[in-house]
């Protein structure tokens, strides 16, 4: 679904028309996010250990939930198909390394907070928005939406949008922007992951 469809989908949804959708599936990717979603928070909010404790127990709770390399593939829009393997692999692993930091500074944002579900919607079949609201330090809530795919084994997390920008969409964008800047080399785009990682470090 494009942003014209997504933004036709919020105003329906403002306007009380409902999405018809099966219970149990809505409930899978809705059970989803408010069981691992809130343990993420509930990880990077634990005092009682230290940064880089916390940061590895992150890690390796969002890589659980993720599936990375179908995002980072996405990402690279027309440029996937002319990627070499290896240069895929190497691509595939500073994606992941980047994205780690990018989740971890968005989850720290709302450190303190609590999170719940106001609702789902589903954009295709097994792929579903999942709305919450962040509560607890702000006097307004905040609306933070997760995209879950359940198609797999286990649902996985594909995206993430806060206020209306979905982080992959504008990765895609930086991203396809690099590669062009680059003739489509994909190690120009792993040598900027890497470079940028560091800013999460």
């Amino acid at each position: 679904m494009n942003r014209r469809h997504l933004l036709l989908a919020g105003m329906a949804g403002a306007l009380g028309f409902a999405f018809v959708l099966p219970a149990s599936a809505a409930n899978t990717a809705e059970d989803f996010v408010s069981g691992n979603i809130q343990q993420g928070f509930d990880i990077l909010n634990d005092r009682g250990t230290s940064a880089a404790h916390r940061k590895a127990r992150f890690a390796t709770f969002i890589v659980g939930l993720t599936d990375v390399k179908r995002v980072a593939v996405f990402l690279l829009g027309r440029y996937a198909n002319a990627a070499a393997p290896a240069d895929m692999d190497a691509y595939v692993a500073a994606y992941q390394d980047y994205v780690l930091g990018v989740y971890q500074s968005y989850f720290a944002q709302y450190a303190g907070q609590s999170l719940r579900i106001i609702g789902s919607r589903e954009r295709a079949t097994n792929d579903f928005v999942v709305l919450t609201n962040m509560t607890g330090n702000s006097a307004t809530p905040i609306e933070i939406d997760f995209r879950v795919r359940t198609d797999g084994a286990k649902p996985v997390l594909v995206d993430l949008g806060v206020a209306g920008v979905w982080l992959a969409l504008a990765q895609r964008d930086q991203f396809t922007a690099v590669l062009g800047q680059n003739n489509g080399d994909i190690k120009a785009l792993t040598a900027h992951l890497r470079s940028t990682e560091k800013l999460y470090c």
